[in-house]
């Protein structure tokens, strides 16, 4: 089972590093993730239909509709209160903290997530996102995470469609999406919840020892033999909150950029690891066998979390940015420091 679900896992490690580097205005580039960008665009002509109108095809003509603006400049407009939303992105586990289950999402992006379960009934619309399930499926509004335009044409002539930033802070994210689905009460109680539970797990964390200032580090390896320091993006977002670890002054001048992420040497390892380090294990089985040579380097011996016993490992698709994993981390990363 899992050697059959590998490559639509890796496929969409792939595509969110790429759209990750794009979103964050950096220079790094990721060829395999080229095809998925485009695809939706180069079907448009075969699929898109005048019967449908921009509004979709189940939306009544009575529903109120509002206009929104989204982060890359559309002027659309969507209906105040959505009933059939598709939602193809990295970050499903937002709706589902508010409550919202779309008919529509790419399930291998959901493979192997915490709210995998959770999926119960919706509609696969593909990844890349496939238009004619998409316009069977009749949405009234798709919310698409792709940056590409044509894309967003051909979605466009499907149902409204509106870009979404899924790589915004949790906080802005969170009220984004709330407000689009109508659900802004529930983004804020969502919010104020996950605050109380984060000032709770990092005060338990510092009752069993945890010391002020101390340091941490998220590492990965990508296919290719490319080795990654996590900082803006997935468990650093957790571990960097404002009663946590600190990061290190190699990873703070990344996050001073805006990075998600920062491709680095396995030589220079020593200069990004902190007090602490977590592994993130990857799904490529070319991307473990580098992680078990790190693992087994005299480079990575000699740095004193290794030392002192302070390393963690957890299934990278286990440390999404979405809301869903966020909250199961708070719960998740006392389990891992107790060990």
């Amino acid at each position: 089972m899992r050697t059959t679900r590998q490559p639509f896992a890796v496929l969409c490690v792939i595509f969110l590093m790429a759209t990750l580097l794009l979103a964050c205005g950096t220079s790094e580039k990721t060829p395999a993730a080229e095809p998925a960008a485009t695809q939706a665009g180069s079907n448009a002509a075969a699929v898109a239909s005048p019967s449908a109108g921009p509004t979709g095809g189940n939306t009544e003509a009575a529903a109120e509709m509002r206009t929104y603006k989204d982060y890359v400049g559309h002027t659309v407009e969507i209906p105040v209160q959505p009933k059939r939303v598709i939602f193809s992105g990295e970050t499903y586990g937002d709706l589902l903290a508010l409550g919202v289950q779309a008919i529509g999402y790419p399930l291998s992006m959901g493979e192997d997530q915490v709210y995998e379960d959770k999926l119960q009934g919706v509609e696969d619309v593909g990844f890349p996102i496939n238009l004619e399930k998409t316009l069977e499926l009749q949405p009234d509004l798709i919310i698409y995470a792709g940056t590409d335009e044509a894309d967003f044409e051909a979605l466009s002539k499907i149902a409204p469609t509106i870009i979404f930033n899924t790589f915004a802070p949790l906080e802005e994210r969170m009220m984004e999406i709330g407000g689009i689905l109508g659900k802004t009460k529930e983004a804020e109680a969502w919010l104020a919840q996950y605050k109380t539970g984060e000032e709770a797990m990092w005060k338990q964390l510092k009752s069993a020892g945890l010391k002020q200032g101390e340091t941490a580090s998220v590492f990965t390896y990508y296919p290719g033999n490319r080795l990654f320091v996590m900082a803006t993006t997935g468990l650093s977002q957790v571990l960097y909150g404002e009663n946590g670890f600190k990061p290190t002054p190699a990873i703070q001048k990344v996050l001073d950029e805006g990075k998600g992420f920062q491709e680095i040497s396995m030589e220079v390892i020593g200069q990004y690891a902190g007090d602490r380090i977590f592994i993130l294990t990857p799904v490529a089985d070319e991307a473990k066998q580098s992680t078990e040579k790190l693992l087994a380097s005299p480079v990575w011996k000699s740095l004193p979390a290794v030392k002192n016993g302070y390393v963690y490992t957890q299934d990278i698709m286990k440390t999404s940015s979405d809301a869903t994993t966020r909250e199961w981390l708070l719960g998740e990363i006392p389990r891992l420091l107790n060990k």
